[in-house]
């Protein structure tokens, strides 16, 4: 019986494939930037919406760059290990990601900010010893934050469910597995897996331009600009403040 999967060789050949034919359509991103700019709201909703439908358009992108090679992820709801994975966000995007779950429906961010509490109370000494870990300078932090098993701030671990799936960051949509699933089960750090995180570019742009006009205009909301987008830290720090 032949594997059902393909192997690492055919997926770089894919992605190969990719570099040399799919141009990505940074006029999506910018499209959703310049709308929110005119739309008569308040400024935390413009920067809150934006960065959602953003956040849509990375996931877009990466199911027509898999539609033009033919790539299908064999990531399944329910396999979380991915999940364990240090993932570091700057400041803006905390803020963003923290008032998004603000906005939620009250039993949902509710049901959030509890599940928030237990966590920080539960992994202590994991968070603790996590957060020494120097990602900047330590080109072997990933590995040792792998191997403390300290799942993300928002997984819910009886489920293996993303309590905020929908504004996940960017590093979390973007990690896919193309082949067996079984090797995000039997390795830390599994060499198959690839990632379509260089959309962080025309993502970051777009929300960096429209701070930009937002900075010129005098208002840039809950967003202290540009100060926020130069500090970077592991997610697990900055959901500190919604656990409290």
């Amino acid at each position: 019986m032949s594997n059902q999967y393909l192997t690492v060789e055919e997926i770089q050949a894919k992605c190969n494939q990719l570099m040399n034919e799919y141009e990505i359509d940074e006029e999506k991103f910018y499209t959703i930037v310049e709308r929110w700019a005119e739309e008569e709201v308040s400024v935390d909703d413009k920067l809150v919406a934006s960065f959602q439908e953003l956040l849509k358009v990375v996931s877009t992108e990466i199911s027509n760059m898999e539609d033009h090679v033919g790539l299908t992820s064999t990531c399944r709801m329910g396999c979380s290990f991915c999940c364990y994975f240090p993932i570091i966000v700057n400041e803006m995007e905390a803020k963003l990601m923290n008032q998004a779950i603000q906005n939620l429906p009250d039993e949902r961010r509710s049901s959030i900010q509890e599940h928030l509490r237990q966590y920080y109370e539960t992994y202590k000494q994991q968070i603790e010893e996590v957060l020494t870990l120097d990602f900047k300078n330590d080109p072997d932090f990933k590995m040792k934050y792998r191997k403390t098993l300290t799942p993300c701030p928002l997984l819910d671990t009886k489920t293996n469910k993303c309590m905020a799936y929908e504004i996940r960051p960017i590093p979390c949509r973007t990690y896919m597995n193309f082949t067996n699933p079984t090797i995000c089960e039997t390795n830390l750090m599994p060499k198959e897996t690839i990632s379509f995180e260089f959309l962080y570019a025309q993502y970051m742009g777009a929300l960096n331009e429209f701070l930009q006009f937002l900075y010129e205009e005098g208002d840039t909301g809950f967003i202290h600009y540009p100060d926020d987008l130069y500090k970077e830290n592991y997610l697990i720090e900055w959901m500190k403040p919604t656990a409290k």
